[in-house]
């Protein structure tokens, strides 16, 4: 496995990183044992980043990852932890808390449950609109300082926000979503992070599996699956999604490669300062996955790859519309 440093000032991880949110029920029903090998497989191909938050499930990820990881060695491997998406009992949101107390609070319930000492990337999940980013830096800065989190990360903020939080403590990497159809970030967030040295950590790089060449028309999500209520599997959208996937899968089929890898490899592409995260719940989906990082896209490629899929394309929103206005850019 290849390595990327994230950013100027962040850790060397592996150069693709392991999503666990969806082995919390995210995308319906998860098996906990499975989800459990597919980290230690994903650990034995030299994956060492492994993303969580301490919302998913309310705490289960966290748990389920602190077994997977059981009698590791700690220095083997990155935890990055999202916080402050506040949950009730039901599957309703009730918005962020980045109070400094808040901030050191949600940190003391992830070091137990994660049973570590320390956090190696800990960022709030969005941003808190009743609290300046400079008080939520300020705690993390404070918890950084007392050896409790290695580094800081962002996730889904805009470019002015990375700023006023860089000029607080310098920030390891961005988390947000980046793929072949959401590709918002090119226009002003990827240059800011270039200019002050940032990495960006790339989540929904297959769109929830909408781009992976698995979903097809008339595929339905199961009860508690989430992508149920997004506006790019929804009918009408998905169909026309879909047709772009297909003509992805006429380059794939060139380039000797699955849809999947395509899609994986593109992102990683973009650049060294950028670490595509899958979000593997099955060692099936993983061990598909790890070739992409081999894959060299020649120019070739990727004018092939921007033909069948041009930017704008996609329909339909990222999330539903209730969360669009928690996000640092759009699609």
């Amino acid at each position: 496995m290849q390595t990327r440093t994230l950013g100027t000032t962040g850790p060397a991880v592996s150069a693709l990183g392991l999503g666990a949110m969806g082995m919390s029920g995210a995308y319906g029903e998860a098996d906990r044992a499975e989800s459990i090998a597919t980290v230690h497989a994903g650990l034995e191909a030299g994956v060492t980043l492994i993303d969580t938050g301490d919302f998913y499930a309310m705490g289960h990820n966290e748990l389920l990852i602190a077994e997977s990881l059981r009698g590791r060695d700690r220095d083997s491997y990155q935890l990055s932890v999202k916080f402050g998406m506040l949950r009730g009992p039901g599957p309703e949101f009730g918005g962020m808390d980045g109070r400094p107390e808040a901030v050191k609070s949600f940190l003391a319930y992830s070091l137990t449950r994660l049973g570590t000492d320390h956090i190696d990337i800990y960022r709030p999940a969005r941003l808190d609109p009743a609290v300046p980013i400079e008080e939520t830096v300020g705690a993390i800065k404070e918890m950084i300082d007392a050896g409790y989190v290695r580094h800081l990360g962002l996730s889904e903020v805009d470019a002015a926000t990375i700023r006023r939080a860089h000029a607080v403590h310098p920030v390891s990497d961005l988390q947000i979503e980046y793929s072949l159809i959401s590709r918002a970030v090119e226009a002003d967030i990827l240059p800011t992070l270039r200019e002050l040295g940032i990495g960006l950590t790339a989540y929904g790089v297959l769109s929830r599996g909408l781009i992976s060449g698995h979903w097809s028309v008339g595929h339905t999500a199961g009860p508690g699956d989430s992508r149920g209520f997004s506006p790019r599997f929804s009918r009408g959208n998905v169909e026309h999604n879909l047709a772009l996937v297909e003509a992805l899968r006429r380059v794939a089929d060139a380039k000797g490669c699955t849809v999947a890898q395509l899609a994986i490899a593109w992102v990683a592409a973009q650049g060294d300062d950028i670490v595509p995260l899958v979000g593997a719940r099955t060692r099936e989906r993983l061990a598909e996955a790890l070739p992409a990082m081999e894959l060299l896209l020649t120019a070739d490629d990727l004018a092939g790859i921007e033909k069948a899929v041009p930017p704008g394309a996609a329909r339909g929103d990222r999330y539903p519309s209730a969360f669009m206005s928690s996000l640092g850019v759009g699609n």
